[in-house]
């Protein structure tokens, strides 16, 4: 599931990742707390999963304080329109009050108008759109 949500990693590289991070060495990768909830069907199969971590801000809310932030949200497409996502989504905010924030955050890629669909159906508001440039030099 890392992998179609950011493929251009390699299943490899995300499985290196989760390694430390459910090693109990997710300093060596993050620097702030986060979770990994995992949504699954009855007979143990995952289906979807959120990370949601802490981040000192983040763009449209307050910067006085820590906001929650979904890093990564993504549900098997047989699976979607089906209450997964939102479930995680309750989930992933319960997280961040539990670390005293007030707000969350989030990003989509402004062409993946799935994940714009998603949010705005969890009652989450577009408050900035930006695109990004590079040159080499």
């Amino acid at each position: 599931m890392l992998a179609a949500l950011w493929p251009q990693s390699s299943a490899e590289e995300h499985a290196k990742e989760l390694q430390l991070l459910l090693g109990g060495h997710a300093i060596q990768v993050l620097t702030m707390p986060i979770a990994i909830l995992v949504a699954e069907t009855e007979d143990g199969t995952l289906v979807g999963f959120v990370e949601v971590d802490l981040r000192s801000h983040a763009d449209g809310c307050n910067p006085a304080q820590a906001v929650g932030y979904i890093e990564g949200w993504y549900v098997a497409p047989e699976f979607r329109e089906r209450r997964v996502g939102r479930k995680l989504i309750q989930e992933a905010e319960n997280w961040a009050r539990s670390h005293n924030c007030v707000e969350m955050g989030s990003d989509a890629v402004i062409d993946n108008h799935v994940s714009h669909q998603a949010h705005e159906a969890v009652g989450y508001e577009v408050v900035d759109r930006c695109v990004h440039y590079r040159k080499r030099l």
